[in-house]
């Protein structure tokens, strides 16, 4: 089965937002836990990686891919709308 075409988080993320006009991300890990700044998730006992990055609303997301267009250090990411909740 194609997992590609799925829109919501499997795999460790971060959500995306602004706030007062600054980008703030926040790690999880795919099981759904907020991660601390070591990215170690305490519900799974594993160090999370976070390569996806799910955004909040449209100009989120297309400050984000600007970022990933514009700089080395966002290259390896990608960005998505999150669905709402």
């Amino acid at each position: 089965m194609d997992n590609n075409s799925r829109t919501g988080p499997e795999k460790d993320h971060y959500k995306a937002r602004l706030e007062n006009g600054e980008l703030m991300l926040v790690p999880y890990c795919a099981c759904g836990c907020v991660l601390n700044e070591d990215y170690f998730c305490e519900n799974c006992g594993r160090k999370c990686r976070c390569y996806q990055i799910y955004c909040a609303d449209a100009q989120t997301l297309e400050l984000v891919q600007s970022y990933i267009r514009k700089s080395p250090q966002f290259s390896a990411y990608t960005a998505h709308q999150a669905e709402h909740e």
